[in-house]
């Protein structure tokens, strides 16, 4: 099963007491921060969940495994995540 916004809006609608209007505004919010932060460069760190960074990829040349081409790939931007111990504990007990 996979976890959607709308059901985060659920959980959040559920666990607080809000209705689900302030419920969708405050995840929002969030994701939006979130997302603004990440474009800014900057990390996010969340005690007891993970850390999300930006990192920079060089340009590197590549292969079309089909034709065999070599074919010169961009250096680019990816998010990367990483899982707390606290976490990964919890997740392996």
């Amino acid at each position: 099963m996979t976890m959607t916004k709308a059901g985060i809006v659920n959980s959040v609608y559920e666990r607080v007491g809000v209705t689900k209007k302030e419920a969708s505004d405050y995840v929002e919010a969030v994701f939006e921060t979130m997302k603004e932060t990440l474009e800014d460069g900057d990390s996010i760190k969340v005690s007891g969940f993970g850390k999300f960074e930006v990192r920079q990829k060089g340009e590197r040349v590549g292969r079309n495994p089909r034709t065999g081409v070599e074919i010169m790939i961009p250096e680019r931007k990816v998010l990367r995540f990483k899982v707390s111990q606290v976490l990964k504990d919890d997740l392996n007990n």
